[in-house]
């Protein structure tokens, strides 16, 4: 596993060449796969540009068997080829319905139980790359446990590919519009400014 995760790694490297075909996101939404030691996860992925650098990212994972759960993020980007090709660390909250593992001193057992209402923190750090409409991403994304179950961390390795539904010039665009629409509005409101205060009547 560690071998194919440094050998996409090395490919997403060698495609960061590719600039002239790739375009800066500004909304993306795709698949997420996970891999730890209970086992792997298929999930949806969103990601939404808040400024240059940070990005919100949700996800919401399962296994179809004893693990589910929602993660919400939020993430700082820093280019390390281009703008299209970053390395991100972030941070955020977790709710999920996970199994637990309870070590019996006694009697040397350990007990599992599933079903749990778990809460913990996510942290997340990784690399990802935009090319053909598509953002492609090699992260790790540990969880601390808060309240729900009995092991205090859990590791993830993941894998997504999400496709760019809207791009960062078209979100950067629809910004200025509602600006300039509300800069518009204002000035209509109050046509004459503070100078009609002075007006003679």
């Amino acid at each position: 596993m560690e071998k194919r995760l440094l050998s996409l790694a090395l490919i997403l490297f060698c495609l960061s060449n590719f600039q002239a075909q790739a375009q800066r996101y500004g909304t993306a939404v795709g698949l997420r796969f996970g891999n730890n030691s209970l086992g792997r996860t298929v999930g949806i992925t969103a990601q939404q540009r808040i400024t240059e650098r940070l990005t919100l990212e949700g996800i919401l994972q399962s296994d179809f068997s004893r693990n589910s759960n929602l993660s919400l993020l939020i993430e700082k980007h820093h280019p390390v080829i281009s703008k299209r090709f970053n390395y991100y660390y972030g941070a955020g909250i977790s709710f999920g319905k996970e199994e637990s593992f309870e070590k019996m001193e006694d009697s040397k057992q350990i007990v599992q139980t599933y079903g749990n209402a778990t809460t913990g923190v996510d942290l997340v750090t990784g690399f990802e790359m935009t090319l053909l409409n598509t953002v492609l991403s090699l992260d790790y994304k540990p969880n601390i446990n808060i309240a729900g179950r009995e092991d205090f961390y859990r590791g993830q390795v993941g894998i997504s590919a999400r496709m760019v539904l809207v791009k960062s010039k078209e979100q950067k665009k629809k910004q200025r519009q509602r600006e300039k629409a509300k800069n518009s509005k204002q000035k209509s409101s109050n046509p004459s400014g503070i100078g009609s205060i002075f007006k003679k009547k």
